[in-house]
């Protein structure tokens, strides 16, 4: 089976990373000896899907002058780029060409999942959107009270840590997602999941116990750095 296109969302500021960000575009921070945004385009070279449109706005030169026209890397890249921030979806609305399907990744994901795996699902499925999925424990840092209406204490439960099924920020979706987003106003992934639902649609998990870092969040992006040099610093 072909692979489709993809599109990789970097035109973020990545202000949790910030003053670092200030400089650098967030995709082209290091994870190891190599930018973030590479990890991710050889996650998808491998995987082969051959043309990728890489979505940028801050610092957008930066991004494009290293990655070019991905000739070296070994995919098609071409760039959508957002004069003001448009949210993770709203992008989408601007980009001619995707097709009947197509992968849509954050630029500040590292993983193992294999996105061929994901699109095959989602074909098998019909689905009009397939979003991957992660497990996450989220821990509490305080003692949690199960209380009554009258204020009575029924329960009690010192620092629990609680399970989520997460969005991973990889998706694949259906031309027929487009018809939710706006043309030039932000949309994010949140309005475009919470607007399929409302209107009886139907929307998929792919579940992935692998590796799955959200490089944007300041103690990912620390483990993801210990683990490139070998779990030293």
């Amino acid at each position: 089976m072909t692979m489709p296109r993809a599109v990789v969302l970097a035109g973020g500021k990545g202000r949790r990373l910030a003053p670092y960000t200030t400089i650098l575009p967030k995709p082209l921070l290091p994870v190891g000896d190599q930018p973030i945004l590479l990890h991710v385009l050889k996650l998808l070279r491998d995987a082969g899907f051959p043309h990728v449109t890489i979505s940028v706005g801050h610092l957008a030169e930066l991004i494009m002058l290293f990655f070019g026209r991905g000739h070296k890397f070994g995919v098609e890249i071409d760039y959508a780029i957002e004069d003001e921030p448009l949210g993770t979806i709203g992008p989408l609305a601007f980009i001619d060409g995707l097709g009947e399907d197509f992968l849509v990744m954050n630029g500040d994901v590292l993983t193992d999942l294999d996105p061929a795996a994901l699109y095959h699902r989602h074909k098998e499925t019909g689905a009009v959107l397939t979003v991957a999925a992660h497990r996450r424990q989220v821990n509490i840092d305080f003692g949690v009270l199960e209380t009554a209406a009258d204020g009575r204490i029924s329960g009690f439960t010192e620092k629990p840590s609680i399970p989520y099924e997460v969005s991973m920020g990889v998706y694949i979706l259906n031309k027929r997602c487009l018809d939710f987003v706006p043309k030039g106003k932000p949309y994010g992934f949140d309005e475009l999941i919470l607007a399929l639902l409302a209107a009886g649609e139907d929307v998929r998990s792919f579940p992935h116990d692998g590796q799955w870092l959200d490089l944007g969040r300041p103690e990912d992006y620390a483990i993801a750095n210990r683990e490139a040099n070998g779990g030293n610093g």
